[in-house]
């Protein structure tokens, strides 16, 4: 068990769009952290997906970082949908 790897567990809930992160599970290969997942973090059938990745495949961002890492781009007026025209049935927006 020392040489197993560390599995970060996703859960997609049953009236949710989005995985949320909920923990993590050590395992052997993929499939067994898949099941341990669903042991841990599913035994009341809250979730109706599951996504495990290699902890060692995540790339963060560094927290000291964060000024000019999500600095807002003021100058490129294109990623501000702002000035588009949008059709009368597109009404979620």
């Amino acid at each position: 068990m020392a040489d197993w790897t560390l599995y970060e567990v996703f859960v997609r809930s049953k009236h949710g769009l989005n995985h949320k992160h909920v923990g993590s599970v050590h395992a052997a290969d993929a499939q067994m952290a898949l099941e341990n997942a669903r042991e841990l973090y599913t035994r009341r059938s809250e979730g109706v997906s599951l996504w495990v990745v290699p902890a060692e495949q995540i790339t963060a961002s560094a927290g000291d970082e964060k000024e000019p890492f999500f600095d807002p781009a003021d100058d490129k007026v294109y990623r501000h949908a702002s000035f588009y025209k949008l059709p009368p049935e597109v009404d979620q927006m």
